[in-house]
């Protein structure tokens, strides 16, 4: 009888355990009372935490094969709808780009933020050791996220960029690990994988992971195709959550890289140049270095314009024709940089070509169509009356 009773203790107190690791659709109120919608994957035991965050084309859902292995292996995890995506409140601006970014840049953070207090809170959960990942969009938030909280002791990066202040909170906090990873056949970024690798590089940690397919298409969309990326990401948590956490306040040996000296130096008053320099020694060195990838440099000229430093964005946007000459975008940007510094037949010249290369350019339809349109705009405004 005793031992009778033992069995039925122990299966009651499994059943207890796999009712607690149930994943929960929950409810977290933004700072300005919208609603907003995750599922809360808990694990059975106390430990850390990581928050998912989808890409701008998805939803929560799109991190389940994740979250559900990240539970199974001890680790609390929260997949949250973006306001305005799934099943969160907020308006839907998908079909006006200017409202959406804004919405992005003045409501996400608290957004974010809201849902990382909520993860924080829940009970087991250790809120020094928490983790953040995100596919293309969510990966500028996750690593926003990380420079708004220092808990925050773990990335994962899939198929995104970040801009200036994601750069150089990267570079500035060499001691948090970082897990990359792309595919070959992104229909948004043909060089990926060079895109991804320079955020480790910039970042220098040792600890740093990257891996790459051939196969997958976007951000999250990989899973489906390549079933160990999961474990991977799963595995990398367990690392660096569980069996070594980071440690902001150890010092870390930072690999200098070309990667990072050219971010240095971009970030440098007046460094435009030397970093072109840096950019063209390790070309001549080796012709396929890739110092920074197209889009950080294309981002790199666009705030150059913003702040009125027109002869710098110049500067940089022709290095990009330089280093991409097949790329209509880099073309396109390059007009952008002359219309800007007033030059006029050149920013002309620059456009025509981008639309001449668009043919050619192996990217998702909806990005040729907006540097078609970007272009005939100038064409439009630049080309003599006459002539139209």
């Amino acid at each position: 009888m005793i031992n009778r009773f033992l069995t039925f203790a122990f299966l009651f107190a499994s059943l207890a355990l796999f009712a607690q690791a149930a994943p929960q659709d929950v409810d977290i109120t933004a700072p300005d009372g919208t609603k907003l919608k995750a599922t809360y994957y808990p694990a059975a035991k106390p430990g850390p935490a990581v928050l998912l965050l989808h890409m701008c084309n998805s939803k929560r859902q799109a991190w389940e094969p994740v979250a559900t292995q990240l539970s199974a292996a001890g680790i609390h995890a929260l997949a949250l709808d973006y306001r305005g995506y799934g099943e969160s409140g907020g308006d839907r601006f998908q079909d006006d780009p200017q409202k959406q970014q804004q919405v992005q840049a003045e409501k996400w953070p608290g957004d974010i933020d809201a849902a990382f207090d909520f993860l924080s809170k829940q009970s087991g959960v250790d809120k020094n050791r928490i983790g953040a990942g995100g596919g293309s969009c969510g990966v500028d938030n996750s690593i926003q996220l990380a420079s708004r909280h220092p808990e925050v002791k773990s990335l994962v990066l899939l198929a995104g960029g970040t801009g200036r202040n994601g750069l150089n909170y990267l570079y500035n906090s060499p001691w948090l690990p970082l897990f990359a990873s792309g595919s070959s056949d992104d229909q948004f970024d043909r060089d990926l994988h060079n895109t991804m690798k320079w955020l480790l590089n910039i970042s220098g940690n040792p600890r740093n992971k990257y891996v790459a397919y051939e196969k997958g298409g976007h951000g999250t969309e990989m899973f489906a195709q390549n079933p160990d990326l999961p474990k991977q990401i799963v595995g990398w948590y367990v690392d660096t959550l569980v069996t070594s956490p980071a440690d902001p306040k150890k010092p870390v040996s930072r690999k200098k890289t070309p990667h990072s000296e050219f971010w240095s130096l971009l970030n440098s008053p007046g460094g435009a140049e030397k970093a072109v320099q840096v950019f063209r020694e390790a070309r001549r060195r080796d012709p396929k270095a890739n110092p920074a990838p197209q889009g950080v440099i294309n981002q790199a000229a666009y705030d150059r314009m913003q702040s009125g430093n027109t002869k710098e964005a110049v500067t940089l946007a022709k290095l990009n024709v330089e280093a991409f000459p097949g790329s209509a975008n880099a073309y396109d940007s390059l007009g952008d940089a002359y219309l800007a510094d007033g030059q006029n037949e050149l920013a002309l010249e620059a456009s025509k070509k981008a639309i001449e290369l668009l043919a050619s350019n192996p990217i998702d339809e909806s990005f040729k169509k907006a540097i078609r349109q970007s272009a005939e705009d100038k064409i439009a405004k630049l080309k003599p009356a006459e002539s139209r």
